[in-house]
């Protein structure tokens, strides 16, 4: 990975509010293999932002407010998504919900994430929520991980040698997408 101009900025986003959740250690282990120069942050106020309404449009509470300005100031999205009745949580969803009207999410690199290898109808109905919202998936960088059931921390994470490469693969193939369309994007001064 080349060196970028200014630090990588992942705003990295889990769809279960469980305490215990193997998809936000994943995002946590993921974080910690983030090389000099990229700066990953776990949002935490999922389980804050308000049922999505339409008719608060212009008067969002500051719950949403902050969640697009951590949008708009991430250059690329990782999010890790259980599979709940063969979809998405409803809270990731309302969160997405939430950015459909605006222009913080249009173009935003995004690598979709999972802790299950059999949760495939949430991964296909992220996919396609992403990609009506205008995201660019990364596909390189979208993977499944195997740790249903093994009640790992980040630590046990890293310490398994194959899941830590795959994490680290799929890291590598998004930093170099987002340094690609961050070298496409710049303005010549």
């Amino acid at each position: 990975m080349g060196k970028p101009c200014s630090p990588i900025q992942l705003l990295a986003i889990s769809g279960s509010l469980r305490a215990a959740s193997s998809n936000t250690v994943l995002l946590r282990a993921i974080s910690q293999l983030a090389p000099p120069g990229v700066r990953v942050e776990l949002y935490s106020a999922l389980g804050e932002l308000p049922h999505f309404n339409p008719d608060l449009e212009g008067k969002e509470p500051p719950v949403v407010r902050d969640f697009w300005s951590r949008i708009r100031g991430a250059d690329g999205l990782l999010i890790s998504s259980p599979e709940y009745a063969h979809g998405v949580p409803g809270v990731l969803k309302n969160a997405l919900d939430w950015l459909v009207s605006g222009e913080e999410f249009i173009a935003k690199p995004v690598a979709l994430l999972n802790a299950s290898p059999r949760a495939t109808h949430a991964q296909a109905s992220l996919s396609e929520i992403v990609t009506v919202m205008s995201g660019r998936i990364v596909h390189e960088a979208s993977i499944a991980v195997p740790l249903l059931g093994k009640n790992l921390d980040a630590a046990g994470i890293l310490a398994h040698a194959e899941i830590a490469m795959a994490l680290r693969g799929a890291l590598t193939a998004f930093v170099e997408v987002i340094e690609r369309f961050r070298t496409q994007t710049q303005v010549p001064q």
